[in-house]
C-alpha cells in the first residue's frame, strides 16, 4: 500500500509540470494589462543610474525576481529542478522549490529537492510544506535543502478539486502560527495561484506573519490542474474561482491593509508586468509556469539569456517610469482602468490617489 501511495505521488508530481507546462502555451489576458504607469520624456536617471535591488526575506537581493514553487518529488522533477537552480545560480535570484510531502513522507525522494542545493550551493533557496506538515516535518524541509527561508503554501481550492486532496483546514491558522514562532528561518504565506485578498493578510499579519506572495490566478491554475487529473472533470465550474494578481495587488492599497511585505506572483509575463507589481507595493515578483515553460521550450542557456535580458529591459523601463529604485517606482503614478477598474472601486480602493502620485 505505501509503495503504491508513493507512485501515486510521483505520478502527481509529473503530471503537475506536464499540465502546468500546457496551460502557459496560452495563457489568458493579464488583469495587469489594466494598469498603466504614467512615465516620463524627460528622464531624471541614466540606465547605468538604476538600482534593482530589494529586501528579499530580510537578505538584500540584487534583482526583484525570484523562480517560484513548482516541482521535486520524482526523477523526472529531479532533473527539472536541477535545472531551475543552475538557472537561479547563473542569473543570481532566489529560488522555491515545490512542495515537500513527497519527500517528507517517502525519504528516497529526498534527493529530488536535494540537488538545488547541490547546483546553486551559496543561492537563496526557499523550502516548502503545507500547513497539514507539522512543525518537526517543516522543519527538516528547511534542514533538507539547508533553506534560507521557508514558503508555507494555503491552497483549499486546489485541495477540494484534488480527489485525494484535504477536506479538514480550520487548524491551518493556529498550525501557521506555530511556525512563525518556531521556524528557524523567515516564513512567508504563499496562495498558489488564487489571490489573497486583504482580509486574509490582516489575518495572517495578526499572527505574526510579516511576508506574504499574493499569487493571484493568472498564471498556473492547480484548480485546472487538478479538474484535469480526475476522470470526471466535476469541478469545471471552480475554474474560476479566485482574484487575479492585479486584483490582489490594487486590494492591498486599500487603507486598512496590514503594513506587511508583499511578494507578487500569478501570471507574470514580462518585465513590464514585474514593474506594474512592484509600483503596487510588491518588493519581489515571483514566477513558476512562464519560466518552466521557457526551459521545456528553450533550454537552460536560453532562459538564461532570457532572464538577462529581462534585468537590462528592467532598467530601462525604471528610467522610463522616472524612477531609480523601488522606493521610488512604488511612487509613480499609475492608472486602473477596465474590469480591474470597476473591481476596484467596489473594494473601496482610491484609484485617484493611485493616479496623482508624486
Amino acid at each position: 500500500m505505501q509503495k503504491n501511495d508513493d507512485l501515486l505521488r510521483e505520478r502527481r508530481k509529473d503530471e503537475h509540470v506536464a499540465l502546468g507546462v500546457k496551460q502557459n502555451e496560452n495563457l489568458a489576458p493579464s488583469s495587469l494589462e489594466d494598469i498603466q504607469l504614467i512615465g516620463t520624456s524627460i528622464p531624471r536617471y541614466n540606465v547605468k543610474d538604476i538600482d534593482l535591488t530589494t529586501t528579499f526575506l530580510g537578505a538584500t537581493v540584487p534583482f526583484p525576481f525570484y523562480i517560484n514553487a513548482m516541482t521535486g518529488g520524482s526523477r523526472h522533477t529531479k532533473r527539472i529542478n536541477a535545472e531551475l537552480a543552475e538557472i537561479a545560480r547563473e542569473v543570481a535570484i532566489p529560488m522555491a522549490v515545490g512542495s515537500q510531502s513527497a519527500a517528507l513522507k517517502n525519504s528516497s525522494l529526498i534527493d529530488t529537492y536535494q540537488v538545488v542545493r547541490e547546483v546553486n550551493p551559496k543561492g537563496i533557496i526557499l523550502a516548502n510544506v503545507s500547513p497539514e506538515v507539522d512543525i518537526q516535518d517543516g522543519i527538516r524541509a528547511i534542514e533538507m535543502l539547508e533553506a534560507d527561508a521557508l514558503q508555507i503554501h494555503i491552497n483549499p481550492a486546489q485541495e477540494l478539486v484534488m480527489q485525494e486532496g484535504d477536506r479538514s483546514f480550520s487548524h491551518w491558522l493556529s498550525r501557521i502560527e506555530a511556525y512563525v514562532k518556531n521556524s528557524p528561518v523567515p516564513v512567508v504565506v504563499k496562495e498558489v495561484g488564487f489571490g489573497m485578498t486583504r482580509e486574509t493578510v490582516k489575518t495572517l499579519a495578526e499572527i505574526g506573519v510579516t511576508t506574504v506572495d499574493l499569487a493571484g490566478k493568472g498564471g498556473t491554475n492547480f484548480a485546472q490542474i487538478e479538474n484535469d487529473r480526475r476522470r470526471d472533470q466535476a469541478y469545471n465550474f471552480l475554474l474560476d474561482w479566485g482574484i487575479s494578481t492585479g486584483q490582489a495587488l490594487i486590494d492591498m492599497q486599500h487603507a486598512d491593509a496590514p503594513k506587511i511585505a508583499y511578494l507578487a506572483s500569478g501570471g507574470i509575463r514580462n518585465p513590464l508586468d514585474i514593474v506594474k507589481a512592484l509600483a503596487l507595493g510588491a518588493d519581489s515578483v515571483g514566477m513558476a509556469g512562464q519560466i518552466i515553460y521557457s526551459l521545456k521550450k528553450d533550454g537552460v542557456s536560453k532562459t538564461i539569456e532570457k532572464l538577462e535580458l529581462w534585468k537590462e529591459q528592467l532598467r530601462g523601463l525604471f528610467v522610463l517610469a522616472n524612477a531609480k529604485n523601488i522606493a521610488e517606482l512604488k511612487e509613480t503614478p499609475l492608472i486602473v482602468s477596465g474590469e480591474l477598474a470597476k473591481w476596484g472601486s467596489l473594494r473601496e480602493i482610491d484609484l485617484v490617489q493611485l493616479a496623482n502620485r508624486k
